[in-house]
């Protein structure tokens, strides 16, 4: 349990990125490099089938952090990049998408006055949509699951005191606001913990985090490691796993 609670204190320094780190205004001189806080891929499976996979890397900066994916899919030219920059705390500042291939098509989303503009370039047009959100809203793309993985260290961080030890983690059921840029939608979201299972991840039983994660999209159950890293989510109903490779 102890080393449980370090690994989620540990997250919460990472993802809040305490205002200490900014450090004395001389050293600031020049930028300090980049921490990868995680990186990796996710196999996307349908039925035992795997059509797609995801390559992320999340690095924390001093003044934001930067996810960047690529999504390939199986027997297919066609894929997609994003990367999203939130501030120390959460918010976002910038998300960004595009699409290559065969199919084209660019996205922005950013905070514009108290909502969130997206604006959209389709056959060398652009379009705007506006989404009456605040900047503290998720970002959860189609088939980023990295972006599953950040509102997961979010509810954590939110949830937990890193000096209070195990009595200071109160995983309590939560609500957050999220856009679907690919989509161009939004929702809002239910998150919680439901316990400890052991799971098997490439023929080794390993001990997990389980949360849920429900919304008029659908119900997703997430899994966690030792280390607070997504290693698989399921997606209910639809035969669809992620599994990290």
């Amino acid at each position: 349990m102890k080393r449980r609670y370090e690994s989620l204190a540990l997250i919460l320094m990472l993802v809040m990125a305490l205002p200490a780190l900014a450090g004395d205004k001389k050293k600031k001189k020049e930028e300090l490099p980049a921490t990868v806080v995680d990186s990796g891929s996710f196999g996307v499976f349908v039925s035992g089938r795997r059509v797609a996979t995801e390559t992320f890397t999340i690095k924390q900066k001093e003044d934001m952090s930067i996810t960047s994916s690529d999504i390939k899919m199986e027997g297919s030219s066609q894929q997609q990049h994003s990367e999203l920059q939130l501030t120390p705390h959460g918010d976002l500042i910038r998300y960004d998408w595009k699409e290559s291939g065969p199919e084209k098509g660019e996205t922005t989303v950013e905070p514009s006055q108290q909502f969130l503009m997206q604006k959209v370039k389709a056959n060398d047009k652009y379009t705007e949509q506006p989404y009456l959100m605040p900047s503290t809203t998720a970002v959860l793309d189609d088939y980023f699951f990295s972006h599953r993985e950040l509102l997961l260290w979010r509810y954590i961080a939110g949830s937990c005191d890193p000096k209070a030890g195990e009595q200071g983690c109160q995983l309590q059921k939560a609500q957050y606001g999220f856009v679907v840029p690919r989509q161009r939608t939004s929702g809002m979201a239910n998150l919680s913990y439901i316990g400890k299972e052991t799971v098997s991840l490439h023929g080794t039983a390993k001990e997990t985090n389980k949360f849920s994660l429900t919304s008029d999209f659908g119900d997703w159950v997430l899994y966690l490691d030792s280390t607070n890293k997504l290693v698989r989510v399921l997606v209910l109903g639809e035969g669809t796993e992620i599994v990290r490779d």
